[in-house]
């Protein structure tokens, strides 16, 4: 069992950096935020660039941790954390020889025990598990909420729920998880501020 799960913070896959600069720093300045994503979804490297030196900025000046998905030879360029791989465990071992000892290594897995135990075997810093229900998104692959149990009681490398998070999934997870990930479920909120202190209000 875990005290209430803390926010992970997953920026969107599109956006201006202009824009949202200043959503995220309202939010940051009145909620507590354990780390941020940049998730930038760029073909243009600059863009990723750029957005990677302006969101650390903000993250720094409210002492959140960033790390960016995949592109982890950005980390050291850019002043980041560390890195969220996206393959399970399969750069994680690269990842680390470049990153170093200190560096934060997330690696997402699915919906898969397996996975997340040779992950943590080779030395990651949280596990990420989801979607939590099925996004008709082709890969019908479900986190449910016994994997989350299990892994509290079992392992002692941090558990991180993402996608599919709906107030019904929440309600599964929340006591079993230690980081909740949260992206659209505010992003493409009417008030993202709002919506994103109802879901404490709900994991607490």
């Amino acid at each position: 069992m875990t005290d209430s799960a803390q926010i992970y913070l997953k920026t969107p896959e599109q956006f201006d950096l202009d824009a949202f600069a200043p959503l995220l720093t309202s939010i940051l300045d009145t909620t507590p935020v354990a780390c941020l994503r940049l998730s930038l979804n760029a073909s243009d490297a600059s863009a990723l660039s750029r957005a990677a030196d302006g969101l650390r900025e903000i993250a720094h000046a409210h002492d959140v941790a960033i790390v960016i998905d995949d592109h982890f030879r950005l980390v050291e360029t850019h002043g980041l954390d560390g890195v969220h791989l996206t393959d399970g465990s399969r750069t994680i071992r690269e990842a680390r020889k470049v990153l170093g000892p200190e560096a934060i290594i997330g690696a997402h897995c699915g919906g898969s025990r397996h996975d997340g135990i040779t992950a943590a075997e080779i030395g990651v810093d949280y596990i990420s598990f989801g979607p939590l229900a099925d996004q008709g998104l082709g890969d019908s692959t479900v986190a449910a909420p016994d994997l989350f149990q299990w892994w509290s009681e079992m392992i002692e490398v941090p558990v991180v729920a993402e996608g599919g998070i709906t107030d019904a999934t929440l309600a599964g997870i929340k006591d079993f998880a230690d980081f909740v990930c949260l992206g659209t479920e505010i992003w493409t909120a009417e008030n993202p501020q709002a919506e994103l202190t109802r879901i404490i209000a709900l994991l607490a």
